[in-house]
């Protein structure tokens, strides 16, 4: 039987042809300090760009956030929250009624959030939420009648397949309900090695932070994945915008997850 989602997952994606592996799973506890340090990084620019325009905007962000009165904000992905604090402490600062509520799929990033937050500014009403955006989006739908202000930054919209951004717009649509805002990042189309760079940094960060997963499959799952048989392969398509990450087999091989039976 097998037992968790995570587990179903991998089971379902290996078994795919193409075989593919969801990148929700990429953040373990390794998986999300590497991509803090992705964010460091000269060549991951996004970070940087949202920064400055919540930096330059975000009084006019609170012009149109407070117009109905108390509201919530809602972070679908939130990260290290390092961009959305900037709103947080001007929001606070100027005496708006609203909370935060951060919601990740990693708890060990979530813990960290709401220490860092809390130390920077201990008045905010917080609630933090781990597990999935629809399922939380869902719950907090009618909860205490406040408006919702959905947020989900750092262009993620770009990894999606057009039709699977449809999907995800449509579900997203279907959990607020009228008077809701949905703030969302979009990168736009630009020298395509700028782009293909921000995934494939000098540093190899990107490449371990992808790696890291099948690490995580060999340590959950007991699988045998031998990284040295593998390599970290991006791409970016400059008509559709779309960037994808694979991870190769240089050569043919077996893999088996003793834990739920499978071998591929």
């Amino acid at each position: 039987m097998i037992s968790t989602q995570f587990a179903r997952d991998v089971e379902e994606g290996l078994s795919s042809n193409p075989k593919r592996l969801s990148s929700k799973y990429f953040y373990d506890a390794v998986g999300d300090k590497l991509f803090q340090q992705i964010m460091q990084l000269d060549e991951y620019y996004l970070t940087r760009a949202e920064l400055n325009i919540f930096q330059t905007r975000k009084e006019r962000f609170l012009e149109l956030f407070d117009s109905g009165g108390a509201f919530r904000i809602v972070e679908l992905g939130a990260g290290d929250g390092m961009k959305t604090k900037v709103l947080l402490k001007h929001f606070q600062g100027e005496g708006a009624d609203f909370s935060y509520c951060p919601v990740d799929i990693s708890a060990n990033v979530l813990n960290d959030l709401e220490r860092n937050v809390k130390a920077e500014i201990p008045e905010l009403k917080m609630e933090p939420l781990a597990g999935d955006y629809f399922k939380v989006l869902a719950d907090l739908k009618f909860k205490n009648h406040k408006r919702n202000i959905a947020f989900f930054l750092g262009s993620n919209i770009g990894n999606f397949r057009k039709d699977l951004a449809i999907d995800f717009l449509s579900s997203i649509q279907s959990n607020l309900q009228k008077g809701d805002f949905l703030l969302i990042g979009f990168d736009l189309k630009k020298d395509p090695k700028r782009i293909l760079a921000a995934y494939n940094d000098s540093q190899g960060v990107t490449k371990a932070f992808n790696m890291n997963l099948l690490t995580r499959i060999n340590k959950e799952l007991d699988g045998d994945f031998k990284l040295e048989n593998f390599d970290h392969n991006p791409i970016y398509d400059p008509l559709t915008g779309e960037c994808r990450s694979y991870l190769i087999a240089t050569e043919e091989h077996e893999v088996c997850l003793k834990s739920i039976q499978k071998k591929v």
